[in-house]
């Protein structure tokens, strides 16, 4: 049993482990919880195409992208800020409680703006039968917004199992709502949206069983404290999210169909993958360099940073994997009448990863002190995909959107490595992207020949799969400190398999 000679106790910190089992251990049970938005919508998004169809799946690909864009902007307000505040003070309720009013008070005002609007937007979207379904989704926005809250709360006390929780439930409780009111009770489109609602209503009680920040009480936080730092990070990430769906919206906006929308919206739904590792592994990365700066261990957390550099470039094989089965994955879940969109799915797979590197590249340049260069190396990724987008997808369709997504997803991720190297001298991992590079081409050839659209695609999938880490030891990139990294994160699963 620690004494509190050997660790410092706190009313309101767990007690703190390594640097090495808090980050595996974190990231693990974040990931496993993430990860199921994978299964769960899979499974929603075939009994929503199938139901919906091209037009109506388009239709609520159009209003759901505009409604999370909302709500991702406004909790990219705090996100970073959040973990990092929370994570310096001792007593945090003071601090929370200014995030979680400030997340409540702009989702509001967010959502009322929204209700008010949606005609226009509605017109603007050339989709008159969206103004209902704007109207409704917008009541998911507040409720949203302060389950993000919640999460970056938990994510800076070090309650990542409990953190890991209630994602769990929002994906889960997702699937069951959408799944009774669509595949069951015929809601179509309402069905989908209450869905949503549901889920994050379900995601905020959870978390608020953990921390429970007062909510319409003056916190005595002073608010432009978080300001102060949060306006470069937000900068940061607005950007980020309006580069993400900007190749939907130019689609539409530049002469696509409702159809094609929902095609590209199909296989932008499965390109998320990258994104829920970064979801998982960048805000962790982010805490645990702040502790290691806070103790004055700067070779630990240069070391750190390069190790998860050199794990998102040895994820590349997966990728190429997925863009192997592109069209076979598009047919099994969708069906064969959105099968167009396997080609599009194989090249934004590519252009995810990309963000995945900027995403990580960035926590470390912000636990560095640098955020206001977190946003100088995304803002140019805006005119330069728009400038894109408006030369080739009136000629290329989702062909074109999807390339310039991926190109400038690719110099977004070089300009961001460049920038450790010149802040941190982090250099590339050559060796590991030549690594990479080899056992992706062999993974692209075995799944091209190998993989079908039938029952044995998941199989061939997970055996593939599990190749890849195989043919990376095989030709050398494991090395001691990852050793020490995946024996860390492998202890986790000890621990699961013991208690079970």
């Amino acid at each position: 049993m620690p004494t509190d000679k050997t660790v410092r106790k706190t009313p309101n910190k767990p007690p703190r482990k390594t640097a090495a089992q808090n980050f595996a251990s974190g990231t693990f049970w974040v990931f496993i919880a993430e990860a199921l938005m994978f299964p769960t919508g899979l499974v929603t998004a075939g009994i929503l195409t199938r139901n919906l169809g091209p037009d109506g799946y388009g239709v609520l690909t159009l209003v759901s992208v505009l409604v999370s864009w909302v709500e991702l902007t406004i909790t990219s307000i705090f996100a970073r800020t959040a973990v990092k505040f929370v994570s310096d003070e001792d007593d945090w309720q003071p601090v929370g409680s200014a995030i979680a009013q400030l997340h409540l008070l702009i989702g509001s005002a967010a959502a009322l703006a929204l209700w008010v609007f949606a005609g226009p937007i509605a017109a603007l979207l050339d989709v008159p039968s969206s103004v209902g379904y704007l109207r409704l989704f917008a009541l998911d926005i507040p409720i949203f917004c302060l389950a993000d809250a919640h999460r970056q709360i938990l994510m800076g006390r070090e309650l990542f199992q409990a953190r890991a929780g209630a994602s769990a439930v929002r994906w889960l409780v997702r699937l069951a709502i959408i799944a009774g009111l669509v595949e069951f009770a015929n809601w179509s489109i309402e069905g989908a949206i209450l869905g949503s609602l549901g889920a994050s209503i379900a995601e905020l009680i959870v978390a608020r069983w953990f921390v429970h920040p007062p909510l319409f009480r003056r916190s005595g936080y002073a608010s432009q404290r978080l300001f102060g730092y949060a306006l470069p990070l937000f900068l940061f990430a607005t950007s980020l999210r309006l580069f993400d769906k900007l190749d939907l919206f130019m689609l539409k906006t530049l002469g696509g169909t409702v159809e094609q929308v929902g095609v590209y919206g199909a296989a932008q739904n499965l390109a998320l993958v990258p994104g829920v590792f970064a979801l998982s592994f960048s805000p962790l990365l982010l805490s645990t360099l702040n502790s290691a700066l806070r103790r004055e261990e700067m070779a630990s957390a240069r070391e750190m940073s390069f190790n998860s550099v050199r794990l998102v470039v040895a994820l590349l094989p997966f990728s190429a994997l997925a863009a192997a089965a592109a069209v076979p994955i598009v047919r099994v879940v969708y069906g064969d009448a959105f099968s167009v969109a396997g080609p599009v799915l194989a090249v934004l797979i590519f252009g995810a990863m990309g963000l995945v590197m900027i995403s990580v590249a960035t926590a470390v340049l912000t636990a560095a002190g640098r955020p206001n260069l977190t946003a100088v190396l995304v803002a140019p990724m805006l005119p330069i995909s728009a400038v894109g987008y408006a030369l080739f997808v009136p000629s290329y369709g989702e062909m074109g959107a999807c390339w310039v997504n991926a190109g400038t997803s690719g110099l977004g991720a070089i300009a961001s490595l460049v920038a450790l190297n010149r802040i941190w001298q982090i250099s590339v991992p050559v060796g590991t992207f030549v690594r990479s590079a080899i056992a992706s081409g062999m993974v692209y050839f075995l799944g091209m020949e190998w993989i079908t659209p039938d029952p044995s695609l998941v199989l061939k999938l997970l055996a593939l799969s599990g190749l890849i880490p195989l043919l990376l030891v095989f030709l050398g990139e494991l090395n001691r400190s990852e050793r020490q990294f995946v024996g860390a994160f492998s202890q986790q699963w000890a621990e699961v398999l013991r208690k079970k």
